[in-house]
């Protein structure tokens, strides 16, 4: 029996209960409170038309007062409970109001990290943490645990709470938005790397930076938190956890933690190091998965086999959409990177190819400096299609590299 949720069953069974966003991470929440016999009304900016297949599926639970459309704020007033989008900021004025009123404002993922039974490994950083979460998952599962992957993956795990036993591992993807205001850590916490990004919601690079700490601030002190020794704003945090610190690293030999001795991965701990995984068995290509997986043996080499990690660096081919192999027609391969929506990850992807690459780049502008894609894209691109609102600032960091260099691609 966990004994948090059934206090939590009681704790809101009377309450009146706001859900702000339809989205794929507040339906499952809304059904499983529901499931409770909680009061709950919705709220999205969408219009009703655009909302018709969600509010259909929701209503065969049962019977929930909506609020669409652009003024769907004017109505959040009076509740106790309000579960917020990761999107949407915690202090836009609706919020804020209600807060002073003596609102509770959380959110779905913060209330799973609460009454979770199991150990949480969670995973964030600016790229990579997708690949990581899933290469931490598969390593677990072949390893023989019952594990549970969610978060910012796409997969709530709200509804299956109750299902999840205190034996399990729970690997999370952790967005900024999903940490701005968690005020709890999990057991494990993992940083990929921070680069600018999101910038378009956050209101500067340091709030973006503060919200990722969350994942480590609020730990216990026999917590794990494992930091790339190779970013330097994440080697900075060094200090700032209660938690027991594991550094990885592709470029240095450190002297503990996980790193690359003679084309091995290791994990060296009081002198003595341990052989996990030739990087050669990697599968997937470019040296960003080199560092995915480096994150993931810090994570996991005292807990599994090395044999575990072997398997699936030898079967994992990658996450759909991140540069994923898609077809080939007429001698040209074709490569899905949608994902990749920062100027890093876009550099690591192109860098992954031994030859030059027709790049198809652009779209929704996160307020971020692409200036940093200039030297890539003039080093490792033949042609370049751009499009979209972030297509003149890519242009622009190209011109900026051939003015300096001159050189030139087609664009």
């Amino acid at each position: 029996m966990n004994n948090k949720v059934e206090n939590f069953k009681n704790y809101i069974k009377n309450k009146k209960v706001a859900v702000l966003g339809l989205g794929i991470s507040n339906t499952p929440l809304i059904k499983y409170l529901m499931g409770l016999g909680v009061n709950i009304t919705a709220f999205d900016i969408a219009e009703e038309s655009q909302l018709q297949h969600t509010i259909l599926e929701l209503n065969k639970f049962g019977i929930i007062d909506y609020y669409l459309g652009k003024d769907y704020l004017n109505h959040l007033a009076g509740f106790d409970i309000i579960f917020k989008t990761p999107r949407i900021r915690f202090d836009i004025p609706e919020l804020e109001a209600e807060r002073q009123r003596g609102a509770v404002i959380t959110s779905e993922m913060e209330l799973f990290m609460e009454l979770c039974p199991a150990q949480i490994i969670g995973i964030t950083g600016s790229d990579g943490k997708t690949t990581t979460t899933t290469i931490i998952f598969n390593i677990l599962k072949e390893a023989g645990y019952k594990c549970w992957l969610g978060g910012n993956i796409g997969t709530p795990l709200i509804d299956k709470v109750e299902e999840i036993s205190k034996d399990d591992k729970v690997v999370l993807e952790l967005s900024s938005f999903q940490l701005h205001t968690m005020k709890q850590s999990p057991c494990v916490a993992v940083i990929t790397n921070i680069a600018p990004n999101h910038l378009d919601v956050h209101k500067s690079m340091e709030e973006y930076v503060d919200a990722k700490k969350n994942i480590f601030l609020h730990q216990k002190n026999d917590n794990i938190v494992v930091l790339n020794y190779d970013n330097p704003i994440t080697r900075s945090f060094t200090g700032e956890s209660n938690g027991n610190v594991r550094y990885f690293s592709r470029l240095h030999e450190l002297e503990s933690g996980c790193f690359i001795k003679k084309g091995v991965i290791v994990c060296r701990e009081g002198g003595i190091d341990k052989e996990i995984l030739r990087v050669e068995d990697i599968i997937i290509p470019g040296v960003h998965n080199v560092e995915n997986y480096l994150a993931s043996v810090a994570v996991t080499a005292d807990i599994v086999n090395p044999d575990a990690v072997k398997r699936v660096a030898w079967s994992f081919a990658g996450v759909e959409h991140r540069n994923e192999f898609v077809k080939e027609v007429n001698g040209v391969k074709f490569y899905n990177d949608s994902i990749g929506s920062s100027p890093t990850r876009t550099i690591a992807s192109i860098n992954s190819f031994d030859k030059k690459v027709i790049l198809i780049a652009g779209g929704y502008d996160k307020k971020i400096p692409y200036d940093s894609m200039g030297e890539t894209l003039v080093e490792k691109t033949k042609s370049l299609i751009i499009m979209g609102q972030t297509g003149p600032l890519i242009e622009k960091a190209l011109n900026d590299e051939i003015f300096k260099k001159g050189s030139r691609i087609d664009c």
